[in-house]
């Protein structure tokens, strides 16, 4: 009797699981699931401890899931990715396994794990692949001369062309397979835990509840509230996308469901979320075309010549939200105390740090995945180079957010710096974003720093280091 693996990563759901789906389409084969912990990779990529702590909640809501379709979840723990191939090939063999299924991750050592093990396999295991966490493979959308779209923009395009032309249905879940089973509750990983609250409850079930919610009462408001840090008017699903307790195919297909004139317009909130979907897919794409972006390499070469301030007390100040620049110090306590940030505020906290404080962008991009809830490789490293204009499709160097007028523009009351810098609580409004002004004028010491650098001369400073740079690569 045939033996089938399923082995789960980054797609922790039971419904729409391309791996799972087709494991269990053999209605006589015996089929297994297997998760397995690396810590020490985990480290390496520095994971947040909110996220470990949300792949093992959502792992537990998995295990119970299959459990009731009587299929077995065993979850190990290894050091790595390479203990883990050594790990996964002596399982399969001790446990008779003849064909192995798994969602493809994207990036360079999660693809080398992936192609080791299938080495080991060789000869006495069939694997199957799947690209399962996007809605086009990887090297799917390409221009006229067969290579990746470098700008955004051609790429949806294309995209969304090649979107209208296939089949992204969402997969039910798999059918019970005999009686539910008992299982045991996995250990909690080797790994530090942090709590995540009750922000994002743990399972399929929550997520989809928030996609339909979403897709149904919010989305047309998407476009006008999207950048107001203040109001709750984003979807707040990239936590569950990040680990797959959610897919793009169901995402897309919610929204074509509640919205189903989204592609013919491009005006509505429908159609901005849905391009917020397509950011994510050109910066994944983007990955596999340029696996340097995944070993902390810029897209644009010269930019590498920059002379990066290297200012320790500067890049801590950014990390704990005491810059002086309030919408950057709120956005920074936010990421800290609950593990996610608007997107608006991901890129002025972003060009803060790249553009006034003339700090390396990989800095922020390391800080960013030790705090972040919804870290992803390829869209907080895109996110970045955007911002540092170091990337493919980048904001020119010369455009450089003024923090100050940022905050005016996208939380004019200061209701959201409010909320997270108390300090500040019985500032006017008028002041809200230059408290400093009003202190002065009240003769009152603030319990706030001042600011750490003056935008003015930060911008030409900045200005001069990316020519400088520029000069040196041409």
């Amino acid at each position: 009797m045939a033996t089938h693996l399923v082995w789960l990563r980054n797609d922790l759901r039971i419904t729409d699981n391309k791996a799972l789906h087709a494991a269990c389409s053999d209605p006589e084969a015996i089929v297994l699931a297997v998760f397995i912990a690396t810590p020490d990779q985990w480290q390496s990529h520095h994971m947040s401890s909110r996220q470990a702590a949300f792949i093992y909640a959502n792992l537990l809501q998995v295990q119970h899931a299959l459990a009731e379709r009587g299929i077995e979840l065993i979850t190990h723990q290894c050091h790595d990715f390479a203990e883990s191939v050594t790990w996964l090939s002596a399982f399969c063999q001790q446990h008779q396994v003849t064909t192995l299924f798994y969602n493809r991750q994207y990036e360079i050592n999660e693809l080398q794990r992936d192609s080791q093990l299938e080495k080991a396999l060789t000869g006495y295991v069939t694997c199957y692949g799947f690209d399962d966490s996007l809605l086009l493979p990887p090297g799917s959308v390409q221009t006229g001369s067969g290579e990746m779209y470098k700008v955004y923009t051609p790429f949806r395009r294309a995209f969304l062309q090649r979107l209208a032309e296939s089949d992204v249905t969402s997969l039910p879940a798999p059918r019970a397979r005999g009686n539910a089973i008992e299982y045991s509750v996995p250990k909690v990983f080797d790994y530090p835990y942090a709590e995540i609250g009750d922000a994002y409850p743990a399972g399929e079930e929550s997520a989809l509840h928030r996609l339909r919610t979403f897709c149904r009462e919010q989305v047309q408001n998407y476009a006008k509230q999207r950048d107001l840090p203040a109001i709750a008017g984003t979807s707040n699903l990239s936590p569950y996308l990040a680990i797959g307790v959610l897919s793009p195919r169901q995402c897309f297909n919610r929204l074509y469901v509640e919205c189903p004139d989204v592609l013919e317009t491009p005006e509505s909130g429908a159609f901005c979320w849905l391009n917020e979907l397509i950011w994510r897919e050109f910066y994944r794409h983007l990955m596999v075309a340029y696996p340097s972006l995944c070993k902390h390499r810029p897209f644009i070469d010269w930019t590498d010549n920059v002379c990066w301030n290297s200012n320790d007390e500067a890049l801590q100040a950014w990390q704990e939200g005491k810059t002086g620049y309030p919408i950057v110090d709120a956005a920074m306590r936010q990421l800290n105390k609950t593990g996610w940030m608007h997107n608006r505020l991901r890129m002025i906290t972003a060009s803060f740090l790249v553009k006034d404080l003339l700090i390396d962008w990989r800095a922020g991009e390391r800080y960013f995945m030790s705090q972040l809830l919804d870290g992803d490789l390829a869209a907080n490293n895109g996110g970045w180079q955007w911002a540092a204009s170091t990337g493919t499709d980048a904001a020119p160097y010369f455009r450089i957010f003024n923090p100050t007028t940022q905050g005016e523009r996208f939380d004019p009351q200061g209701v959201f710096i409010r909320q997270w810098l108390p300090e500040l609580a019985e500032i006017p409004e008028k002041y809200i974003h230059q408290p400093h002004l009003w202190a002065e004028k009240q003769r009152r010491v603030l319990d706030y720093p001042l600011p750490i650098v003056d935008h003015k001369q930060a911008r030409l400073d900045t200005l001069a280091a990316f020519e400088v740079a520029k000069q040196k690569g041409s």
